[in-house]
């Protein structure tokens, strides 16, 4: 019966998840004043910072404003200019201006203010601060697939967790940003749920499926046409995977996002190069489909026989993956090995910050896992350590661990977690009749 319910329950679900989106999705029309600012690195985040925004096409020209930030607000009076690079976007009747641009020569360390416009229409101004130059802790804020019903529902797990870790650096996400890759509507409901979180805190975004769409022409699917114009982000990565496949060094950390959508053969020699030159202490992967599936019926082996290895050859510490829409986390310690060691090895994680749930896998891999919950990651970086902990959208702590460098060893892990039993879709729901739904 329990197991009856549930699936009326799923199915139930998709049907709230389909009619809700287009009962709450609401066209907004670009105006002159800036929206969508978002703060990104496309090089070095100690001494560069990148923003990109949204206007009307009739703002043709615009620019960035950014000065070291002070207590008085005579900080304006010493901001320097610098001129944006503006694209036209069009599509289905829809035409935006978007605007971006990299400030460079910035000290390290240093808490910058800066605002973007053009003329005597300007957002507010926005504070940051750059990297260190040299090793240091810091803290992020991992996001598994965000996807549906963004304003609604997505929008309370981005602002518990920033209230959760109101310093964190950057937030990383792990691909299905939106639902509909060229929905202009779904992309303004992201950067709505966010607000001035997008544009104070930067973001390394990796893309997921539905960040594609297949092109009506030919039929091949596409990366959206709003991911480049919304996010400008390093151009390091392998030939014709500008902005999706990349790394950024970040205070002794090597943070990499790879594309799990395509081209799987291609990014593996470059993933090889780059984990083979990187002088970095901890190195972080994100990318959007798991290596190892925790979801019903799923399973990425082409893209876990050309990547995995080269995760074990080069000891990568942690893989942040999204995609299954359920929580998992584990370990695996290399090719070769039959029996799975939960207290040492590369680390695995499968989340999500969204509404929409799945079921759960029997797989051997998983340590902690959860359904039916929307949660948010806090990592720091210290030292020989990284302190992790999984919440609850609610601010509840479900998961939690350290991962110990030990030279010449494999990591060790220490769990942390939380005494919560696990949250499974039969004790998750409030409602026990056979009609309630999720929401």
């Amino acid at each position: 019966m329990v197991k009856i319910r549930i699936i009326l329950l799923l199915f139930s679900a998709a049907t709230v998840y389909a009619n809700e989106y287009h009962r709450a999705a609401v066209d907004r029309a670009p105006q002159k004043i800036p929206d969508r600012i978002v703060l990104n690195w496309s090089g070095d985040p100690a001494t560069t910072a990148s923003v990109t925004w949204r206007t009307d096409a009739s703002i043709t020209t615009a620019e960035g404003q950014i000065a070291e930030a002070d207590a008085s607000p005579n900080f304006i009076t010493w901001a320097r200019g610098e001129e944006a690079r503006t694209e036209k976007w069009k599509r289905s009747g829809n035409v935006a201006h978007f605007h971006s641009v990299t400030f460079t020569g910035l000290k390290p360390d240093t808490l910058y203010a800066y605002r973007v416009g053009s003329g005597d229409i300007w957002s507010s101004w926005y504070q940051f601060r750059t990297a260190s130059a040299k090793p240091d802790d810091f803290t992020f804020i991992y996001l598994g697939d965000s996807q549906n019903n963004l304003l609604a529902l997505w929008s309370r797990t981005i602002r518990t967790a920033v209230l959760d870790a109101p310093h964190t650096d950057f937030l990383l996400y792990a691909g299905d940003l939106v639902n509909h890759a060229n929905m202009d509507s779904e992309w303004h409901e992201w950067f709505e749920a966010g607000g001035w979180i997008h544009a104070k805190i930067p973001s390394i975004p990796s893309p997921g499926n539905h960040e594609y769409e297949n092109d009506p022409d030919t039929d091949e699917r596409r990366l959206s046409t709003l991911w480049r114009p919304h996010f400008t982000l390093p151009e390091n990565g392998p030939e014709g995977l500008a902005e999706t496949t990349y790394f950024t060094d970040y205070q002794g950390a090597r943070i990499i996002s790879l594309n799990s959508c395509e081209r799987h053969l291609e990014q593996a020699a470059w993933l090889e190069k780059t984990l083979q030159d990187n002088p970095n202490k901890w190195t972080i992967i994100t990318f959007h489909h798991p290596v190892f599936s925790a979801s019903e019926g799923r399973d990425n082996a082409d893209q876990r026989k050309a990547w995995k290895p080269i995760f074990d050859k080069y000891a990568v510490d942690l893989v942040l993956q999204g995609h299954d829409h359920t929580y998992a986390r584990g370990n695996n310690i290399g090719s070769g090995v039959s029996v799975r060691d939960a207290t040492m090895g590369t680390v695995y994680v499968v989340s999500v910050s969204g509404p929409k749930q799945y079921k759960l896998g029997q797989t051997r891999w998983m340590t902690r896992v959860g359904e039916n919950t929307q949660l948010y990651e806090v990592i720091t970086v210290s030292g020989d350590t990284i302190p992790y902990r999984a919440m609850t959208a609610v601010g509840v702590l479900y998961d939690a661990f350290e991962l110990v460098k030990q030279m010449g060893k494999p990591n060790k892990l220490i769990e942390r977690a939380s005494p919560s039993p696990e949250r499974r879709w039969e004790n998750t729901l409030k409602k026990k009749d056979e009609d309630a739904t999720v929401f």
